[in-house]
């Protein structure tokens, strides 16, 4: 995975009650258990060092399909007396945190960048969703132009090429379990709905 999925490296103190940007960004609370090899307790194990861990296991993690994507950890909240897992002297440390995630829901209207295009339709990426196709049947008023930089143009000029940043209305999503990722259907069949900007410019920041 990209690191477009950015877990912060230190911790910001969060206001209990601070509202999520929007429907698809929030503040959930987690625990996960963070094992210390026996090899790095020959002396005493900091908070840093478990916080270490704790953001490279939640990279690794990347998302769950109950909260989304994991952005950043906002607080660190409790870190537990290790228990000593066998006879390799290997200590699990139960850590209680906040984290904000990010879990896009049908019904949002979000903004990604067009990485491929065929007759079939776009594919976009929209922050850590690599994923998100657009049919050519949910961009009707468009026609599919062929060549070395195929496109989609409408009536007025309006062209959706690669490197493009669209603004669509995701109709559908669905969680991927082995690649631990989210896929979207998008649509641009509104008024509001199409390209916004040309090649080079970003999609969603997280």
């Amino acid at each position: 995975m990209h690191r477009s999925l950015a877990i912060a490296s230190s911790i910001q103190e969060t206001s209990e009650n601070e509202s999520a940007n929007a429907n698809m960004f929030f503040e959930v609370e987690l625990q996960r258990d963070v094992k210390i090899n026996a090899t790095n307790l020959d002396k005493p194990v900091s908070r840093r060092f478990i916080l270490a861990c704790l953001l490279d296991n939640l990279f690794k993690e990347k998302a769950s399909e109950d909260h989304g994507y994991f952005l950043a950890v906002t607080r660190l909240k409790s870190i537990g007396k290790g228990n000593v897992m066998d006879e390799s002297g290997n200590t699990v440390f139960t850590v209680v945190f906040t984290c904000r995630t990010f879990k896009p829901f049908p019904g949002e209207e979000l903004q990604g960048v067009v990485r491929y295009i065929s007759q079939h339709g776009v594919l976009l990426k929209c922050g850590p969703v690599s994923n998100a196709f657009l049919s050519a049947w949910k961009m009707s008023k468009y026609q599919y132009i062929p060549g070395k930089k195929p496109a989609f143009l409408n009536n007025e000029l309006s062209k959706i090429e690669k490197g493009v940043v669209v603004c669509f209305l995701v109709l559908a999503v669905r969680w991927i379990n082995a690649s631990r990722d989210f896929e979207m259907l998008a649509s641009v069949d509104a008024d509001s709905l199409g390209p916004v900007s040309l090649p080079g410019s970003d999609e969603l920041e997280l």
